[in-house]
């Protein structure tokens, strides 16, 4: 059985290296960002069975998934509370709380052994993950921004907001009144705090408001081009593998 682990907590893939050795599991790679992540998987042989953390240090892991077909069985190593997780606890993939337990692992294991999830059974519940985690029942979003600029801190309502994205590292956002802003945290994290509704996420870069799309053309390999209102500095394109859901929501 080839194995990989993606986690970005260095001590806890060690460990969970050491619980898999001792059911006579050898791990493959160890690996602990999306970037990290996207780049082994694009040029190596995927595994029969990956061990995955859900937040890592530079995204959610789901994005590594949205940007190339993962050919492996998944099952998710998290902190995130059990009662959430039990919903979607279906055969193909299973879910082991931290501190990981080493029963539950070995049963963990068990179970893929004992029936290999096809992939689209694996897209089917990273779907399902995905809205838990961004769209929980109840949750609320944020409805204004507060932001500092030199001395003063600046109120900007989430309707006056275009875009979020990063660049150089950094997030912005841009507004209706053609200015931008620096913002702390990185995009996944505004990206969590945002009305799915209102907002997506076409690609790794940008998150874009419903109400500042002017017009939509179609561009190559089957994406999509957006035009801003007043945003302008770079293309913004529907990346291929988003295109389906980014139909979806303008519906």
């Amino acid at each position: 059985m080839n194995v990989l682990i993606i986690e970005d907590e260095k001590p806890a893939a060690r460990r969970l290296n050491r619980m898999l050795a001792e059911l006579n599991i050898d791990v493959q790679q160890m690996l602990h960002s999306v970037e990290e992540s996207l780049n082994w998987l694009q040029n190596n042989e995927h595994p029969d069975l990956i061990f995955l953390d859900i937040q890592l240090s530079d995204g959610l892991s789901f994005e590594i998934f949205e940007e190339i077909e993962v050919k492996s069985a998944i099952i998710f190593t998290t902190a995130y509370d059990e009662y959430a997780l039990k919903a979607f606890k279906l055969n193909s993939i299973d879910y082991l709380l931290k501190p990981l337990d080493s029963d539950e692992l070995e049963a963990a294991v068990n179970q893929f052994k004992q029936k290999q999830p096809t992939q689209s059974d694996v897209q089917v519940n990273l779907d399902d993950i995905r809205k838990l985690l961004i769209n929980p029942v109840d949750r609320k979003f944020k409805k204004r921004l507060s932001i500092k600029v030199g001395q003063h801190i600046k109120i900007i309502p989430i309707d006056e907001v275009e875009c979020f994205y990063s660049e150089n590292k950094s997030t912005y956002i841009h507004t209706t009144d053609n200015r931008r802003y620096l913002l702390d945290n990185s995009l996944e994290y505004w990206q969590e705090q945002l009305n799915p509704e209102q907002f997506f996420r076409v690609n790794r870069t940008f998150v874009v408001h419903i109400n500042a799309i002017k017009d939509i053309i179609a561009y190559t390999n089957s994406r999509l081009k957006l035009i801003l209102n007043f945003y302008k500095e770079q293309e913004i394109i529907v990346s291929r593998e988003r295109v389906k859901d980014f139909k979806n929501w303008i519906d």
